[in-house]
């Protein structure tokens, strides 16, 4: 039998990379996405997109809704997106792009799941280098989770835990596209834009960190070559 992962797939470029390495691993994936009322849904298509390129077993899309509250600029339409800010500014505080606890969701969703289908596996693309400033992507985090779902569940009580994969955790945006495309990752297919439009803003944090990526590993962005 193969050895199966959940992937939480985002469609980003992050988490699009997880998906073709938990595939070049070996690994039968099963898609995790989420709805949570976010201000990118385009994202959403570009997952779709994703998970069947790598050829997910399943893709299943949780729908729940985080603009009940809000409490961050892709959740609320009264708080903006900042844009413009330079990398280093971004690692100085916590941006108004962090949605409070939604890796913690995230990882708890996908611990259900793979615990269900008796998955070995979650692979989440955190990024504590090159990143926004979001606690919920240290290191330090994702320990405390593992250790959680160890406690916290039938498979980790019996000796078996649900690993958390996170490969991209160390690497810089530019060695992410790299480790990528070594790996045969499309990524004409992920969006990164934290606005809703139908093109990249290309001046929101997150755009600004893609392209950093790109030219650092020396690489054309296809996205938007496309445009």
């Amino acid at each position: 039998m193969s050895k199966k992962a959940v992937v939480l797939l985002s469609g980003g470029l992050d988490s699009t990379t997880c998906a073709y390495l938990a595939k070049a691993e070996g690994y039968e994936v099963h898609a995790l996405s989420f709805n949570y009322g976010q201000r990118l849904a385009k994202e959403l298509d570009s997952a779709r997109a994703v998970a069947q390129a790598v050829g997910a077993s399943e893709h299943i899309v949780m729908t729940f809704d985080l603009t009940k509250w809000g409490g961050s600029a892709l959740t609320s339409d009264a708080i903006d997106v900042p844009t413009g800010r330079s990398v280093d500014v971004m690692e100085e505080s916590i941006p108004v792009t962090y949605v409070p606890g939604r890796n913690t969701l995230f990882l708890s969703f996908g611990l259900s799941y793979a615990e269900a289908i008796g998955a070995e596996a979650i692979f989440i693309g955190v990024n504590a280098y090159d990143y926004s400033g979001y606690p919920d992507c240290r290191p330090e985090f994702i320990a405390a989770f593992q250790e959680m779902a160890r406690l916290g569940t039938k498979a980790g009580v019996e000796g078996n835990p649900i690993r958390i994969e996170t490969p991209l955790l160390h690497w810089t945006k530019a060695e992410i596209i790299r480790h990528g495309l070594a790996v045969g990752t499309d990524y004409r297919m992920t969006w990164s834009c934290y606005q809703g439009g139908d093109q990249p803003c290309g001046a929101c944090d997150s755009c600004l960190l893609r392209a950093k990526g790109f030219e650092e590993a020396g690489q054309t962005d296809p996205l938007l070559a496309s445009v």
